[in-house]
């Protein structure tokens, strides 16, 4: 059974807004495209997501016009097959996205019974449902060495049962001063 996977960047402050501060730098990159290519057979996102990722990153692995991780993580999510759970979006621009408009959890329970890579979910509100619904598995959140002051917080608006207890699996520091960090669901 392929499990959920729930990667972001995030603030000190808990900030997860990625207009209110600047993007990853090319070794958290790195550490991106490595956990495309590694652990992720399908990217899920809402359309507010998909909307932010595409045009942008299929435009640079056409280009070729930024750094090296920049191209790289590029090249590697434009090869990904993605879902976009929206009931607004029309069309996707790429021909590795598919619309759903039906519902989440059944979609996303299907997806884990069959064969293949991980379940790569972004964004904030498709994430923020499947955490109400039990349906992440794995947290992997990049936080970044900033105070933002302001912004949508990660998580807010989101209602849970009970609380849950994560177990740390893995860390990583990185000369930014950003710290890569997995969680378990236990």
């Amino acid at each position: 059974m392929r499990n959920v996977i729930f990667a972001i960047n995030i603030t000190l402050d808990g900030c997860c807004d990625h207009t209110k501060f600047k993007g990853p730098d090319d070794e958290v990159l790195d550490h991106y495209t490595r956990l495309l290519l590694d652990d992720a057979g399908v990217l899920v996102y809402g359309r507010k997501t998909y909307q932010l990722m595409v045009p942008y990153w299929p435009d640079i692995a056409k280009s070729q016009s930024e750094t090296k991780a920049d191209i790289e993580f590029a090249q590697t999510f434009v090869s990904k097959k993605k879902i976009v759970f929206s009931r607004s979006l029309a069309s996707a621009e790429d021909g590795n996205t598919r619309i759903v408009r039906t519902n989440l959890r059944d979609e996303i329970l299907k997806l884990k019974q069959e064969p293949g890579k991980n379940i790569l979910v972004g964004g904030v509100d498709v994430p923020s449902q499947l955490m109400e619904l039990g349906l992440i598995d794995e947290y992997r959140f990049v936080v970044m060495p900033i105070i933002a002051g302001e912004g949508r917080r990660l998580f807010e608006g989101v209602n849970l049962p009970e609380k849950w207890q994560l177990k740390l699996v893995e860390s990583k520091t990185f000369k930014s001063g950003c710290v890569a960090l997995c969680y378990l669901k236990q």
